[in-house]
């Protein structure tokens, strides 16, 4: 059914998902993304019902983009108060992406979108991931259809000096996390190390809730060991599982009654991890 012939409440909730998945990606917190999302559902009914808007997809992609960057702003102190590293809030489970792109989802991206300004992580995913034109994209951000080919090559550069990209296969990248968390349990230095690029960084996030490493650790030998120290600390009423995290495989421990203790996501080039980011923030595992 073509936008056309629905009601607004209809095609609010046709581009819903997209609107979401926008603003996790430039927000990295499923709760502000959420906000966005609510705001400019409150947006769209006053626009709807004083005209007719001809493009109901671009312009609400429009909305959630401003106030994405808005929210950017205001939270740029936040992020630099925060107590030890900030990682994106996990995404758990299967969700309705209109990218389709687990790579673009996953924590590793999106903590190398944290090194961009809004307006450049704006232009960057309008256009990789989501796949608008220039003129589509100018007149969002505020800049001229060159100013937005600049900014383009500018982000595209940054994320690829932080963070090469590699076709992973699902298959594989679920194999490789299963080998690693045994070996991690068996206090298997040599065999984790195995598992790791020789730069392998772990990150964690305890947001000053919860005890956790206040800087990245690097190095295989180094996250090795750290990783085995971890696993020792699992308690005995503490249960492992795999769950879909940002859409892919990730390590969850779970305490007695259910609730998530951590959600461990790993970033793999195929036969080996090159990014470890653990999230014990106990306000980010809710969701």
């Amino acid at each position: 059914m073509h936008d056309e012939a629905m009601t607004p409440d209809a095609q609010f909730e046709r581009h819903k998902p997209l609107l979401f998945s926008i603003a996790y990606r430039m927000l990295g917190s499923v709760m502000d993304a959420e906000d966005v999302v609510q705001e400019a559902y409150l947006r769209w009914q006053t626009a709807a019902s004083a005209q007719s808007i001809d493009a109901p997809k671009a312009y609400l992609a429009s909305i959630a983009t401003r106030l994405s960057i808005d929210q950017l702003k205001s939270a740029r102190h936040q992020r630099e108060v925060y107590v030890g590293e900030w990682l994106p809030q996990p995404l758990i489970g299967e969700h309705d992406d209109p990218a389709n792109d687990p790579d673009t989802l996953s924590l590793a991206f999106l903590k190398v979108l944290e090194s961009l300004s809004p307006i450049e992580r704006a232009v960057l995913l309008l256009h990789d991931v989501f796949e608008y034109g220039f003129d589509e994209i100018a007149p969002i951000v505020g800049k001229s259809r060159d100013n937005c080919r600049q900014i383009l090559h500018r982000a595209r550069k940054a994320v690829e000096e932080r963070r090469p990209r590699y076709q992973v296969d699902q298959a594989q990248h679920e194999a490789l996390l299963a080998r690693f968390v045994q070996a991690a349990g068996d206090g298997d230095l040599e065999g984790l190390m195995a598992l790791l690029t020789a730069d392998a960084v772990s990150y964690s996030d305890g947001g000053g809730k919860v005890h956790a490493a206040l800087r990245p650790v690097h190095t295989a030998e180094h996250v090795a060991r750290f990783m085995i120290g971890l696993a020792g600390r699992i308690a005995a009423d503490q249960t492992a599982r795999f769950e879909t995290i940002n859409g892919r495989s990730a390590l969850v421990i779970c305490n007695a009654d259910g609730s998530r203790a951590s959600v461990t996501a790993f970033d793999t080039t195929g036969d080996r991890i090159r990014g470890i980011y653990i999230v014990v923030n106990p306000e980010k595992l809710g969701a």
